[in-house]
């Protein structure tokens, strides 16, 4: 005989207010850590190809540092070290998003730098033979270009940002997961509240991946 399931959704749906604020937390802190993270990941990957050779090994060691530590450790230092170093009380809110901002700018450099040696190298000789500069050249064609390339690549990564945002529960932040776990720990069910925030999060998935997919349809046909 298959064992009683005994499952009571109704406690948790009875606290959906309390839940509903870590969404909005869970929301707020990827938006800023994107918003923040991607004008540095596109410097950086500018960089990667740049003639400059100390801009190009800043970018280089930098990825490599941001893509080769743990991401839960580079949280974790910000969040405790800072005080330690700079005397300045960092919230854990503000060390999220900035280990976010920072971890994702490394990833997203990388996808930014692909893109841009992805473009064909005529359309550099063609804007030099109507005239353009090299600047106006890489900011009017080369670069909407490679942002168009990379468009899947950088969904995925504010997808990723989305879900790894569960981590910040570790330094106390209230989130989704965190208020998640702490309606988990009062009921003592789990199998109720864990299955409620996967289905949040898979839902604000597919959200991102809609919009995503009519912006990648918009821009291929613009």
């Amino acid at each position: 005989m298959l064992p009683s399931l005994n499952l009571n959704f109704g406690v948790v749906l009875s606290q959906y207010p309390y839940i509903l604020e870590g969404v909005l937390v869970t929301l707020k802190f990827t938006l800023l850590s994107i918003l923040c993270g991607l004008p540095f990941g596109v410097l950086l990957g500018v960089w990667k190809i740049s003639t400059v050779k100390l801009f190009k090994m800043f970018a280089d060691l930098y990825t490599s540092i941001f893509r080769g530590t743990p991401l839960l450790v580079q949280l974790g230092l910000i969040y405790y070290a800072t005080p330690q170093v700079t005397g300045y009380t960092i919230t854990a809110f503000e060390a999220g998003v900035l280990t976010f901002s920072l971890n994702s700018a490394a990833y997203m450099s990388e996808h930014i730098r692909t893109g841009i040696q992805s473009i064909d190298g005529g359309q550099w000789e063609a804007a030099h033979a109507l005239g353009l500069s090299r600047f106006q050249t890489f900011y009017h064609i080369i670069f909407p270009l490679a942002v168009r390339n990379t468009l899947p690549s950088l969904v995925n990564e504010f997808i990723n940002l989305l879900k790894e945002s569960a981590l910040i529960f570790t330094i106390g932040e209230a989130d989704l997961f965190f208020r998640t776990k702490a309606v988990a720990a009062q009921n003592f069910l789990y199998f109720e509240p864990y299955i409620v925030a996967a289905v949040i999060y898979y839902v604000m998935v597919l959200i991102i991946s809609f919009f995503a997919k009519r912006l990648e349809r918009s821009l291929r046909y613009a």
